[in-house]
C-alpha cells in the first residue's frame, strides 16, 4: 500500500475534473523558532533560504523539472507566445529607450521581430538616416574577456544615456536576466568603443548616468558588493565620478556614506546625484529608497568638481517633495504638503522653502498630478482621476489651460529636448489603444503623429471593451476595477476571470496597450486589474491606507472585487485565477491564504511572500520604508500579517498555484517563492497543484529578453487556463500509471 502511494506521489492523474496529485520529493526542512516582542514564530524552512546548500539546490531542481513536464503537457501551451510573435511579425520592429539631444540627434534601442535582442541605433532628427551604434552581440565582457558569438548571446542592452552634445553614449548591459550591469561608452562620431568598462554598477535601476556639463564623463552608482546572495549586497553604495579614458578601478567617490560621513546617509539608501539641465549652476543629490518623499542636497557645480564636500541640506522626508527639478533659478517640485493629490510648486534654490513655496497648480480634488515637463513656452502637466483616466495641461502667463488630447487615454507620457526648447512629445495609450506619440505645436494648438514604430491594425480585437468601474471595499472606500473582455461574452458566470494587482510603493497600474490582456480576453476570458490601496491611483493617501499597519486594506480591496465580480456573473470561484508579481505577492498572497475559497488558481510571480524577513533581500532595508520595521512592535505587526507564508494552515484547501522565481533576483530573494511552495505543498488539503519553477536565467524579470517575457507569460497563461476550465486547455491524456 506504502509503495502504491508513493508511486502516485509521481505521476498527475488527468480526469474528467483534471484531479491532480502533487507529485515531488518533500522540501527539507530545519525548524527554527524566532521571537519577536515576545512573540515566538516558527519557521519550518528557514533552511530553504541558503541558496548555496546542495540538498536545497536538488530540491528546486528537482520541483522546476517536474513544474516543467506538467506545463508541457497543457495543450494549446504556446498559443500565446505564438500569437505574440506573430503580432509582432505583423508590426515589423519595437523601438524603446528614446532619447533626443539638443542638437536633434535621436538616440534608441530597436528590435526587428526576428531578433531575441534589441541593438542601439541613432540619427539626426525624425526623419534623419538611421545608423546603427551598437549590436551588444560584439560585447567583450571584462569578466569573461571572451567576444561572444551570436549562437552564445548572453548580454542585452537595457539601458543608454547620451552625453548632452550627443558626441557620446553610454550603454548599460546586463548578463542572463541579472540587474547588475557593464557600462561601456562610445564614440558617436566614429562608432569606437571605449577600452574602458564600468562594472559593479546598475544604472537602469538606480540613478541613470548623469553626464558632465562639459561632456567629459557622468556619475554613476557604484555597488561594493555584487554577490546577491551576500549581506552587504546594494549596501554602502557610492556616486562614483567617472571621466572618459580613466581607469575605471580607480574609483573618485564624490557622494556616499564613506565620503560625506558629516551627512549620516543610512547603508542601505542609494546616494544618487540629479542633473537635470546643462548649465545648471547647482547638483542635486538624493538619498534613494523606496519612499515617494527623499532625503537630498544641494552643492555649487564648481565646488563638487574641484573636490569640496560642502553639500547643505535641501529638504528633508518631512517636507514631502516629490518630482523635483532644477530650472534656472528655481527648483520645481510636486508637493505632498497638505495636499495628497499634489500640487505643482517652485521655490528659489538659493533661499529655498519648501513649507510655503510659490504655488503654480494647486491640487485637484479628483485628479492626482502625475508628471510635468519645463519648456520655453510654459510647464505641461498630466493628471490621472482613479489612474486610468489621463488628462494634459499647460501652465503659461500665470495660466493654466486643458489641451484636448488626440483620443481619450488612460495614460499620458511627456517627452522634452530642455527647458530652452519648445519641442515637446506626447505620447497616449490606453488598455485597448496602441500606443500613439505625438509632437505638439501650441501656436496651432494641434498634434502631429510622430510614431517611430509602424501603426499596426488589430482586426482580432475589435470586439473587445474596456469597462471602467468602481466597486465598495469593505469599509465603504471606492475601489477603480478595470475590465477587458468581449463585447459578446454571455453574463453567467462561466467564463475564466484573471485579476491582476499590485498595491504597493504608491505605483498606479496605468493604462497602455495591452496586447496580452487582450489575448486573453480574445479567448472568452475577463482580465481585471484591481486598482487597490498601496497603490498611487488615488494620491499619496491612497498609497498611505495600504501600506504597513494599514497593507491589510490591499487584500480586502481586492476580494471585494472579486466578490463584486462574482456577483455581477462575469465569473464564479471556480474560474478566477489571480496573477501578482514583486510586491503583489503580498497581495495575492494574503488574498489566497485569507479566502482560498473564492479562487480557483494563483500565478506568484518573483512574489514577496514571506515578508517577516524582508529585511534579508538584497534591498531590504528600504523594503522597511514600505512594509514596516521589524525593529519596532507595530513593524513587526505589520510585517506578520502580510506575510503570506506564516498564514499558510495545516488542512485547508488552497487554490491551484504556479510559483516563479529568478534565481538571480536581488530585488526580492528567490526563498521567498520557494519557502511559500515548501509550506504550501506540506499543509495544502485539495488535489489542487502547487508548482515551483525557478528560472536559472533570469533575475526579478525586468532586464530579461522579451521573448523570455513572452515564453513565461505563454505558460502563465496556459496553466491559469487550464486551471479555469477553458476547453482548449484542458489535456486528454491519461497519464496516470
Amino acid at each position: 500500500m506504502y509503495l502504491k502511494t508513493k508511486l502516485r506521489l509521481f505521476f498527475i492523474v488527468l480526469t474528467f475534473n483534471i484531479i491532480y496529485s502533487q507529485t515531488s520529493f518533500k522540501a527539507p526542512s530545519a525548524l527554527f523558532t524566532d521571537e519577536y516582542f515576545g512573540v515566538k514564530i516558527l519557521d519550518e524552512y528557514r533552511n530553504l533560504e541558503d541558496l548555496h546548500n546542495p540538498e536545497v539546490i536538488n530540491w528546486m531542481k528537482n520541483q522546476t523539472d517536474f513544474t516543467n513536464s506538467v506545463l508541457n503537457k497543457i495543450p494549446n501551451k504556446d498559443y500565446y507566445l505564438n500569437k505574440r510573435l506573430e503580432l509582432e511579425k505583423r508590426q515589423g520592429y519595437f523601438v524603446s529607450d528614446l532619447k533626443i539631444t539638443k542638437n536633434d540627434q535621436y538616440f534608441y534601442m530597436k528590435r526587428n521581430a526576428d531578433e531575441k535582442f534589441a541593438k542601439v541605433y541613432y540619427k539626426i532628427g525624425v526623419q534623419g538616416k538611421e545608423e546603427l551604434l551598437y549590436d551588444p552581440v560584439t560585447f567583450k565582457s571584462s569578466f569573461n574577456k571572451k567576444e561572444l558569438k551570436n549562437t552564445q548571446q548572453e548580454f542585452i542592452v537595457n539601458m543608454i544615456s547620451p552625453s548632452w552634445d550627443g558626441s557620446r553614449v553610454a550603454i548599460s548591459l546586463s548578463e542572463k536576466g541579472k540587474e547588475l550591469s557593464e557600462v561601456i561608452i562610445i564614440d558617436v562620431k566614429t562608432k569606437n568603443v571605449h577600452p574602458q568598462i564600468i562594472t559593479h554598477t546598475n544604472p537602469s535601476n538606480i540613478g541613470w548616468i548623469k553626464w558632465l556639463s562639459d561632456n567629459s564623463g557622468f556619475f554613476y552608482v557604484y555597488y561594493p558588493e555584487i554577490d546577491p546572495k551576500s549581506k552587504l549586497f546594494a549596501k554602502n553604495t557610492k556616486t562614483i565620478l567617472y571621466r572618459i579614458g580613466e581607469d575605471p578601478n580607480q574609483r573618485n567617490d564624490v557622494f556616499s556614506r564613506d565620503h560625506n560621513p558629516e551627512l549620516d546617509i543610512p547603508i542601505e539608501k542609494y546616494p544618487s546625484i540629479l542633473a537635470f539641465n546643462e548649465d545648471d549652476d547647482y547638483y542635486l543629490s538624493m538619498l534613494v529608497d523606496a519612499e515617494d518623499y527623499r532625503t537630498a542636497f544641494i552643492i555649487d557645480k564648481k565646488d563638487l568638481l574641484k573636490g569640496k564636500k560642502n553639500w547643505r541640506t535641501l529638504y528633508g522626508k518631512e517636507d514631502k517633495v516629490y518630482y523635483v527639478r532644477l530650472a534656472n533659478e528655481y527648483i520645481y517640485f510636486l508637493s505632498g504638503y497638505n495636499s495628497p493629490n499634489y500640487k505643482l510648486c517652485r521655490t528659489l534654490a538659493k533661499k529655498p522653502d519648501f513649507e510655503n513655496p510659490e504655488v503654480l497648480i494647486p491640487e485637484r480634488k479628483d485628479e492626482v498630478i502625475k508628471s510635468y515637463a519645463i519648456t520655453r513656452d510654459g510647464i505641461y502637466y498630466t493628471t490621472a482621476k482613479n489612474g486610468i483616466e489621463a488628462k494634459l495641461y499647460i501652465y503659461k502667463n500665470n495660466k493654466d489651460k486643458p489641451i484636448k488630447l488626440p483620443y481619450v487615454s488612460g495614460n499620458v507620457n511627456l517627452q522634452i529636448k530642455g527647458k530652452e526648447f519648445k519641442d515637446i512629445w506626447i505620447t497616449c495609450s490606453g488598455w485597448a489603444h496602441e500606443e500613439q506619440r505625438y509632437r505638439y505645436d501650441l501656436d496651432k494648438d494641434s498634434f502631429f503623429n510622430e510614431n517611430l514604430v509602424p501603426t499596426t491594425s488589430y482586426p482580432e480585437f475589435e470586439n473587445i471593451v474596456v469597462e471602467e468601474t468602481t466597486v465598495k471595499s469593505e469599509d465603504g472606500e471606492d475601489i477603480p476595477l478595470s475590465l477587458i473582455y468581449n463585447k459578446n461574452l454571455p453574463r453567467n458566470g462561466n467564463a475564466p476571470l484573471l485579476m491582476y494587482g499590485y498595491g504597493a510603493y504608491g505605483e498606479s497600474i496605468r493604462p497602455f496597450f495591452a496586447r496580452s490582456y487582450l489575448l486573453w480576453a480574445n479567448q472568452g476570458g475577463v482580465f481585471a486589474i484591481a486598482h487597490v490601496r498601496g497603490g498611487g491611483e488615488k494620491g499619496k493617501i491612497w498609497h498611505e491606507e495600504g501600506q504597513k499597519m494599514k497593507k491589510n486594506n490591499s487584500w480586502k480591496d481586492l476580494i471585494s472585487c472579486t466578490e463584486y465580480l462574482i456577483n455581477e456573473k462575469y465569473s464564479s470561484p471556480g474560474r478566477i485565477g489571480l496573477w501578482g508579481q514583486s510586491a503583489g505577492g503580498i497581495l495575492m498572497g494574503r488574498a489566497i491564504t485569507e479566502r482560498p475559497d473564492l479562487f480557483k488558481a494563483a500565478i506568484l510571480e518573483v512574489g514577496t511572500l514571506n515578508t517577516l524577513r524582508i529585511q534579508y533581500n538584497g534591498i531590504g532595508g528600504t523594503d522597511a520604508d514600505e512594509f514596516g520595521n521589524i525593529k519596532d512592535y507595530e513593524g513587526f505587526k505589520a510585517l506578520l500579517e502580510m506575510d503570506a507564508y506564516h498564514h499558510i494552515k495545516k488542512g485547508i484547501k488552497y487554490p491551484s498555484t504556479l510559483i516563479i522565481t529568478g534565481i538571480n533576483d536581488t530585488r526580492v530573494a528567490p526563498w521567498q517563492s520557494t519557502k511559500f511552495a515548501a509550506k504550501l505543498l506540506a499543509n495544502n488539503s485539495s488535489d489542487n497543484p502547487t508548482l515551483l519553477k525557478v528560472n536559472y536565467d533570469s533575475g526579478h524579470g525586468i532586464e530579461d529578453p522579451v521573448y523570455k517575457i513572452h515564453e513565461r507569460n505563454s505558460l502563465i497563461f496556459a496553466f491559469a487556463f487550464w486551471q479555469l476550465g477553458h476547453p482548449d486547455y484542458q489535456p486528454k491524456e491519461n497519464t496516470n500509471k
